[in-house]
């Protein structure tokens, strides 16, 4: 049974996608109210400040993605997805209702350990319940979820951030408390291969196997390009709005920036993961990191305003899509065991690029350099990641198709 004819799997994917996008909008709105922040008088931020602000939560997903690795290899990804649902929910409603800066940081942390949950796990899942054929495209449509709450969170900003505050954006991120989580308790099935290791009794992950031989070159190769992924993400999601306006443009036209950039990203993720799926993750990977230098590089050009647009467009493709085709880059490189491990351990240490970018942007313009250093430094790191995907040694291990059904028990569980 197909993934396409189990209703069990396709809920599955809806719930992952529908996490994703509000783990991306929480993420992202924060870039999004950067500018209300700044302005709020009472709380008198800097710029230095509210980019160490916004590393907390990155902070925070640094250490829930490494747990989440090892924890969805032992407990499973249906309990897994759920708990960090729920918490990262919770969070945000703190978040909404911080009565001060250092309140708010502490409640951004701690959604963070939920927000870094979120994506290995409903990766794991999904890779592993989709067509081999189709693998790649079904987990870039689910991971486009992330972009998806970027646009979400820019849109918001653009139509409640003068009139309502800040605070309404950061409510909005709650909602999953009362919409995904009682559908995910109510459908989200367990993942076939980890019912058959628990009727085994064979539940570990196997992180020592990850970091020894052939393989350690991989996963610190892995660990490098989603340290820039990562951080082109979020310095440009963090800060985009802010050096724009700071390059003369309005407020709302600010905003529409990071509303292309996010928008870019869904055609990036989608189509780079269909190309993946053909040719392979490496070079998709490796040439949309280089796509990125460029495009950054331009940005930094006096041109005008409709060829900005489409150079934030294709660089929001080349980064933040980019980073849903290396995500499928490492799911599709390990073996079912220790995949959702290989997704935490990687991507988790390389969340320390996602809490770098806001501090190194908000360094940047806190020194007094704006649009063109800020993007020039990006370039360079796009280069990096280049180099590290296009490295990669092949896997030594033969991969199982991951075209399989959803076990029995796996459905009385979701039951």
């Amino acid at each position: 049974m197909t993934m396409s004819t189990h209703p069990r799997a396709v809920a599955a994917v809806a719930l992952c996608f529908g996490a994703i996008v509000f783990d991306g909008y929480d993420l992202i709105v924060y870039g999004s109210a950067v500018p209300a922040l700044l302005q709020y008088q009472p709380w008198g931020l800097t710029p230095a400040q509210a980019g160490v602000i916004g590393s907390y939560a990155l902070f925070g997903m640094f250490l829930g993605a490494i747990a989440s690795g090892t924890l969805t290899d032992l407990i499973g990804r249906r309990r897994l997805f759920i708990a960090s649902l729920t918490w990262f929910s919770l969070m945000m409603v703190l978040v909404a209702t911080a009565p001060d800066p250092w309140s708010l940081g502490l409640f951004r942390f701690l959604a963070g350990l939920g927000f870094g949950g979120i994506p290995p796990t409903a990766i794991a899942l999904v890779v592993e319940i989709a067509p081999a054929a189709r693998r790649h495209l079904i987990n870039g449509l689910m991971l486009c979820g992330f972009p998806i709450g970027g646009v979400l969170a820019a849109l918001l900003a653009i139509l409640l951030l003068e009139p309502a505050g800040f605070r309404t954006l950061f409510a909005v991120g709650a909602l999953p408390l009362v919409t995904l989580v009682p559908l995910a308790i109510w459908l989200l099935p367990e993942s076939p291969s980890f019912e058959r290791r628990r009727g085994a009794g064979r539940t570990r992950g196997g992180v020592a196997q990850l970091v020894k031989g052939r393989a350690a070159a991989a996963t610190a190769l892995f660990v490098v390009a989603n340290f820039c992924g990562f951080l082109l993400v979020f310095g440009l999601n963090t800060w985009l709005p802010q050096l724009m306006r700071g390059a003369g443009y309005e407020l709302g036209s600010a905003l529409a920036f990071l509303l292309v950039l996010n928008v870019g990203a869904i055609a990036g993720g989608l189509g780079g993961s269909a190309l993946a799926d053909r040719y392979g993750s490496r070079w998709v990977a490796t040439v949309l990191f280089a796509a990125a230098v460029l495009a950054l590089a331009l940005i930094a050009v006096p041109l005008p305003t409709v060829v900005l647009y489409l150079l934030v467009f294709v660089a929001g493709a080349a980064t933040t899509g980019n980073q849903i085709v290396v995500y499928g880059y490492v799911a599709a490189h390990y073996p079912p065991a220790r995949r959702a491990t290989a997704l935490g351990l990687s991507s988790g240490i390389g969340r320390l690029g996602a809490v770098t970018g806001p501090l190194l942007g908000g360094s940047l313009l806190a020194a007094g350099f704006g649009l063109g250093w800020n993007v020039g430094v990006f370039a360079l790191v796009a280069v990096v990641g280049a180099v590290a995907c296009a490295l990669v040694p092949r896997p030594v291990e033969p991969q199982a198709t991951t075209d399989v059904p959803i076990a029995p028990a796996a459905v009385e569980t979701a039951s």
